[in-house]
């Protein structure tokens, strides 16, 4: 192991490895269950959703660790699973899952072939180190607010009357969605708190595997508060269900037929940009950007990226995209690809060991998103405040992504706003920040997406 995933090179062990494996595998498990829930609104059976989600991101994690060598793990991606179900839901859907399938396949080989022509990497120095920079803070920030959420610190409460017809520009007073505080009247709030005092003391005290250790404690914190569910332990089924699987099930012809431009750039564009910042942000956070090796590594994590893809879409599920919650296991010492193949391990074990992955709830994962986004929070210090070509579009990176709960919507509203107010200046003569090209064509793609796509 030493050897293989050079260990001392980056300054890490054996055991700090798969103890951040354990804690990213714990902070994202939570995929196991959610997408076989969101997936079956297309008519794809949960069972068949649940072996293909294991399956995927075990595959697809091990390339990440054996490959690269990166800290980061995979998984069929929240939103897109979300974007999956809308197009293709059993009732009103654009198309059927199978074609959906279809399209998510050729957005994969869309990427292998832009990952192969070195287009992606590219991306990657095209981007002012600012501009990375604010994708850091700004997924810190996006994770904060997932734990925020998962764990009933925050909740989202309707104010105005039912009959309240909504149209754009309506006051604010008469129709809303408004943040609020969790209630310390419910369990499930008081032991998200509970968690991330718990996990705060140990990070301070400096305690090696201080966030899985939170997460161990929270869980076993919540059987007597009656939020840890350890009822799959009574009549736990150990072994997968393989009957209904959607291998090879997908559709490519069907694509074609049901409009191929609109759903796959969709796709594509989200794809994109969501796996360009969590890559980026988490890489850059672990110190695994620098150099050109840093750099030729980065491309080889985009091409299992683009890989991992259309393997999802082969097994029978959305895209597989890298996962923010990898910052976890960084947070917690992982900086070689034993922390992934670890994750990767465990995710094909959960095939088999569902019941005792399902007993870890929310509340136990929450603290631990919430102490990632702190840690990721100090990548602020790094951008220039004082140009302002490039500290508006950092702070609207940053600020758009949890806002909006879209990492690719805080990186299209910044990239556009830096080519603008750049080449603003150039054509007034004055001193400007140098745009790459490719800024200014994804600018416009991204104009043409949000006006054109919705």
């Amino acid at each position: 192991m030493e050897a293989f995933f050079q260990l001392r090179r980056y300054n890490t062990t054996v055991g700090r490895e798969i103890v951040a494996g354990l804690t990213t595998f714990m902070t994202m498990a939570y995929i196991l269950f959610v997408n076989p829930s969101i997936l079956s609104a297309t008519g794809m059976d949960p069972k068949a959703v649940f072996f293909a989600t294991c399956v995927g991101a075990g595959i697809v994690t091990l390339l990440m660790g054996l490959i690269v060598n990166y800290p980061i793990a995979l998984a069929p991606g929240m939103g897109l699973n979300a974007y999956f179900a809308v197009i293709a839901a059993s009732n009103h859907g654009q198309m059927s899952w199978q074609t959906a399938l279809g399209c998510v396949f050729i957005s994969g080989i869309v990427f292998i072939i832009l990952t192969i022509t070195q287009i992606r990497q590219l991306l990657v120095k095209a981007v002012p180190d600012s501009l990375k920079y604010a994708i850091t803070v700004g997924i810190g920030l996006f994770i904060t607010i997932i734990g925020f959420k998962i764990g009933d610190l925050m909740g989202m409460q309707f104010t105005g009357s039912a009959t309240t017809s909504y149209a754009p520009g309506s006051a604010i007073d008469n129709f809303s969605w408004l943040p609020v505080l969790g209630s310390l009247h419910s369990p499930q709030t008081v032991l998200t708190l509970i968690g991330l005092f718990i996990t705060a003391v140990l990070l301070a005290l400096r305690i090696p595997g201080a966030i899985l250790l939170g997460i161990l404690a929270t869980t076993i914190i919540g059987i007597p508060m009656g939020v840890t569910n350890v009822s799959s332990l009574k009549h736990p089924q150990w072994f997968p269900d393989l009957s209904h699987l959607a291998v090879g099930k997908l559709d490519l012809a069907g694509v074609f037929h049901y409009g191929l431009i609109s759903a796959l750039f969709t796709f594509t564009f989200v794809e994109l940009f969501d796996t360009f910042g969590t890559l980026v942000g988490t890489a850059n956070k672990a110190g695994l950007l620098e150099g050109e090796e840093g750099q030729r590594r980065l491309g080889r994590a985009m091409l299992v990226d683009a890989c991992g893809v259309s393997i999802g879409a082969l097994l029978g599920t959305s895209t597989i995209t890298a996962y923010v919650e990898s910052g976890s296991g960084i947070a917690a010492g992982g900086r070689t690809g034993l922390t992934a193949t670890t994750v990767g391990v465990l995710f094909l074990l959960s095939l088999f060991l569902a019941p005792i992955a399902g007993i870890i709830p929310d509340q136990a994962t929450a603290p631990a998103l919430i102490i990632v986004g702190i840690l990721m929070m100090s990548a602020v210090r790094h951008i220039e405040w004082d140009n302002m070509a490039l500290a508006i579009p950092a702070f609207l990176t940053i600020i758009a992504m949890p806002l909006t709960y879209s990492i690719s919507n805080g990186i299209a509203l910044g990239f556009t706003f830096f080519v603008v107010i750049n080449a603003i200046l150039w054509l007034a003569g004055r001193d400007h920040v140098k745009v790459h090209w490719l800024m200014v064509v994804i600018a416009i793609l991204a104009g043409w997406r949000y006006i054109w796509l919705g």
